[in-house]
């Protein structure tokens, strides 16, 4: 859910803030790592769960927008770090060292 805990090494914000942030959108599936009741139970965890207004969301934005500049902590965007297709493209039908043919 936090890309691997990359985005929050950039100390901008904190995993409750981007679990706020996810849980605020319009989602229709969320893999969250939840693995046993007592995480669900914090406290945190609970107010994490409450709609975000327009304010808070616009506070978050804000307080990441350097962070966010350079995509440095967005490696799916930056790099194929997450790109499983790029490290094993055998598994998209291509041959280890080859790249796909483009038809025209």
């Amino acid at each position: 859910m936090f890309g691997s805990g990359v985005i929050l090494k950039s100390r901008v914000v904190g995993p409750m803030d981007c679990l706020h942030y996810l849980l605020n959108l319009p989602l229709s599936v969320l893999i969250n790592g939840i693995h046993n009741k007592q995480i669900l139970d914090q406290k945190d965890f609970t107010a994490a769960n409450a709609p975000m207004n327009q304010t808070e969301v616009a506070q978050l934005i804000s307080k990441s927008r350097y962070a966010a500049a350079e995509g440095k902590y967005e490696l799916f965007k930056t790099t194929s770090h997450f790109d499983t297709t790029a490290r094993h493209p055998e598994l998209a039908g291509f041959g280890k060292h080859t790249s796909p043919e483009v038809s025209s």
